[in-house]
């Protein structure tokens, strides 16, 4: 390989160690955070999972680069990671629109629930014997928090799946 490749190379590793890694950590951190119904760390991890997942397309071309410069388009495991790394890329996508929808109903849910408190402290006198019970703030917190859990199972699932990917392409890059 010549010096010019293995720049390529250097920068190939390099994008996908700094971009593929965080953004992994901060997709499967995120259903800790929905099911602590933080919704201020969940806003966090969604942008550092879509600064990270925009990042990564470095590392595809920085590989694309590499693999023209070497003239590897026609080995299999070349083709075969090029094609896990697109279907990784819409399962990030998807991921992200999750994170945006989690995101959206804890927000919900916490407005929710603070306009519940605000009317539970007015109408406290009116209820001295204890007889208010949720209202329909109450009910559609639980919704909106409902509704968040199920987008953490599918962000657990398909971060999971992602990661998995990764780890293939990896073999792929460290077996040849």
């Amino acid at each position: 390989m010549s010096f010019g490749d293995h720049v390529i190379l250097w920068l190939h590793v390099t994008a996908a160690v700094f971009t593929i890694g965080p953004g992994t950590a901060a997709i499967m951190s995120t259903p800790r955070y929905i099911r602590k119904r933080n919704p201020v760390v969940v806003g966090y991890l969604f942008r550092t999972t879509r600064i990270y997942s925009i990042a990564a397309l470095f590392t595809l071309i920085f590989g694309l680069i590499l693999t023209g410069m070497t003239h590897k388009f026609s080995q299999w495991w070349i083709s075969a990671s090029l094609t896990l790394f697109v279907v990784a890329f819409v399962l990030l996508l998807i991921i992200m629109r999750d994170q945006r929808k989690a995101l959206t109903q804890l927000e919900a849910a916490e407005g929710a629930g603070a306009a519940e408190g605000n009317a539970a402290t007015t109408s406290a006198q009116a209820a001295a014997a204890g007889t208010a019970s949720g209202g329909p703030a109450a009910a559609t917190a639980a919704a909106e928090h409902h509704r968040a859990v199920v987008e953490r199972g599918r962000i657990a699932s398909l971060g999971g799946l992602t990661a998995l990917i990764w780890l293939v392409i990896l073999i792929f890059m460290v077996w040849h």
